[in-house]
């Protein structure tokens, strides 16, 4: 029997989310961010579909390499930047932009000799103490960088921003009045705005925006959701009724017997675990939708089970479809009983969810 696990990509869906960036800041260019396999939707399915971005963004080179044997022609930026020489080389050679982000960098691109220049975008840290040269540096890198033979000129610019889920928090304004000032005096293209940026800060918008979580369909802001900013899910999880049993008061469900019927009821078996990738920690209450109807998960998540309370389904049965998020459950409800977020859920399915893409 082929397990029934299966994720739904509705490329239509993540189309519309792309407008919506293109809607909120019309003014800028768009650099699709695809990485860690697309958000768990498919590295090359996704890239295909936003055939309208003017580039896409990866954290590895693995990923951009796997987007040019895939015949993307379109730009590439590696978020992380080169790690080592021999990346850099490769980079030049499948002409990948990267991001510099430290003085390693730049030393190894001054040491570089190549054909073609490399595009590079330059990092400044304004307050996610992450990745970025500190803003009193930019002058002095820039001039280095701006004398390497194997840059492309002129230079981009780059920075993140730590709090822009928190729509008024003043660190935003703090973080764009710091790289303003880093900056002043240097031309250059500039990216600034993540998705929660995008929705709220149209001040962040600059050259460049940098779209994630919200071309999936997930709200970016802390507690939000995605129809409140007329995003659609284009992630639904499915699987389907495996048992069907009626149970006693006083039966105790699943490892540990954590949860305990309170009367004669009948639970079904889900064949989802997280051994698919459904959140270990889901709590008792997550709800579920079985044929459309909210159900409350019971006990333990298993490896490959869940158990759900039926009562509200009496006449349910074994083959009955059950959606664990996506269309008509929003994935940052799951997220928020299994204590994570969307991304973490979006990109853990495994190898045993079959992707069944709908455009």
């Amino acid at each position: 029997m082929t397990r029934p696990v299966a994720a739904h990509i509705n490329l239509v869906a993540l189309r519309h989310n792309f407008q919506r960036v293109r809607q909120s800041a019309p003014h800028s260019r768009v650099l699709a961010v695809i990485k860690a396999n697309g958000y768990g939707h498919g590295l090359a399915r996704v890239a295909q579909a936003l055939d309208e971005a003017d580039a896409f963004a990866v954290a590895r080179l693995d990923e951009a390499l796997a987007l040019r044997a895939q015949g993307i022609a379109k730009p590439i930026v590696l978020l992380e930047g080169f790690t080592d020489r021999e990346e850099l080389a490769e980079i030049a050679q499948q002409g990948i932009e990267t991001v510099v982000h430290h003085e390693f960098q730049v030393a190894a691109l001054e040491q570089l000799r190549c054909e073609k220049p490399v595009f590079v975008w330059l990092k400044i840290d304004t307050g996610m103490h992450r990745l970025g040269i500190a803003p009193d540096d930019t002058g002095a890198i820039w001039r280095r960088l701006q004398a390497c033979t194997a840059v492309a000129h002129p230079l981009r610019f780059m920075t993140h921003l730590a709090n822009a889920d928190m729509r008024a928090d003043p660190r935003n304004d703090w973080q764009l009045q710091t790289f303003s000032n880093a900056l002043s005096g240097f031309a250059g293209e500039r990216s600034i705005a993540n998705s929660a940026a995008i929705l709220a800060l149209p001040p962040a918008h600059a050259d460049w925006v940098r779209p994630g979580i919200m071309l999936y369909g997930v709200s970016p802001f802390s507690a939000g959701r995605a129809h409140a900013e007329n995003l659609k899910p284009v992630m639904t999880l499915t699987t389907q009724l495996i048992a069907v049993n009626q149970q006693r008061k006083g039966d105790a469900i699943g490892y540990g017997g954590d949860w305990i019927c309170p009367e004669d009821m009948r639970v079904g078996v889900a064949a989802i675990g997280y051994g698919d990738g459904y959140p270990r920690h889901a709590r008792s209450g997550t709800p579920v939708l079985v044929n459309g109807v909210r159900v409350p998960l019971i006990g333990r998540v298993s490896m490959d089970m869940i158990t759900l309370d039926l009562r509200a389904r009496p006449n349910t049965e074994i083959g009955t479809p059950v959606v664990l998020w996506g269309d008509g459950l929003p994935v940052e409800e799951i997220a928020e009983c299994a204590g994570t977020i969307a991304y973490h859920l979006l990109c853990s399915s495994s190898q045993r969810v079959a992707y069944r893409y709908r455009d």
